[in-house]
């Protein structure tokens, strides 16, 4: 990043080691304790449903920025899974970012050569300056989901690209939802409706876990009291490991269709391509 002139509207604060542009929230975990982050740390990389989405997100990077020399930062980073696979993409310059500390310190063990900063999405201390911003599995997370819209289409230079996922159908709402601290799972309408008022025309948008989602469906029915919170999914996704190739194939069929541009109905999960207008 030292060659690439980013403005920043706001001052940092340097806290071990990072640049916080939300200090105030650094160390409040109240939605993602720390503990999630070591679970997720150890189950991403064993994951079907990670991997799968992963080559479905990089699909849509490829399809969208053509190749160009992008300036791509990811909002909620985690613990730097999707930037990790997205170092191979020469035409990228990655840069992370995270409200928790404790996820940057993970997302710096797994790259450190990128930049990670700490900011609140509702916050974004810069403008017109990435070519493309990404956000996997976050915005759910956040009540005022349409002001991360607008901060990341103000973050955005003049038909920047969004990349998206989320997860689809209020209908699969379950306990798994609320212990993962999820404010919403989105409808496709619902989705299309916020970015096009935050200034985004969305254009491409498939949902994926199609194959799966009888399966997915039937798991929600199944209460489990003693999951831990903050990390919902996490119980759902420990699999055997001949169960988790099994459902890894599924994942390769929906991304060999989207791929070739279908687009999916019905699924687990939405990912979506959008452009500041």
């Amino acid at each position: 990043m030292a060659d690439m002139d980013i403005v920043e509207i706001e001052t940092p604060t340097l806290i071990e080691g990072f640049k916080c542009y939300a200090p105030e929230s650094a160390s409040i975990n109240t939605d993602f304790p720390e503990q999630a982050f070591d679970q997720l740390f150890e189950l991403e990389a064993r994951s079907f449903w990670f991997r799968g989405r992963q080559r479905i997100i990089e699909q849509m990077l490829s399809r969208f920025l053509h190749h160009k020399k992008s300036l791509f930062l990811e909002v909620g980073c985690g613990t730097g899974f999707v930037l990790r696979g997205l170092q191979k993409y020469k035409n990228l310059w990655l840069m992370g970012a995270e409200l928790h500390l404790e996820g940057l310190k993970r997302a710096k063990a797994r790259v450190p050569s990128i930049e990670l900063i700490q900011l609140d999405a509702t916050k974004i201390p810069f403008r017109d300056a990435f070519d493309a911003i990404g956000a996997f599995d976050v915005v759910e997370h956040i009540e005022a989901d349409d002001l991360v819209f607008r901060q990341m289409g103000a973050a955005l230079k003049a038909h920047g690209f969004l990349f998206l996922t989320v997860p689809q159908h209020m209908w699969l709402w379950s306990d798994r939802d609320v212990k993962s601290f999820h404010k919403r799972r989105y409808s496709r309408q619902e989705l299309d409706d916020k970015l096009r008022q935050a200034g985004f025309k969305v254009r491409f948008v498939s949902s994926f876990i199609t194959l799966l989602l009888p399966a997915l469906a039937f798991s929600r029915l199944q209460r489990d009291p003693q999951r831990v919170p903050g990390a919902g999914h996490s119980c759902e996704l420990a699999l055997p490991v001949w169960v988790d190739r099994l459902f890894e194939l599924t994942l390769l069929v929906e991304w060999m269709l989207i791929r070739l541009g279908f687009r999916l109905p019905m699924g687990g999960s939405l990912i979506v391509a959008a452009q500041k207008q």
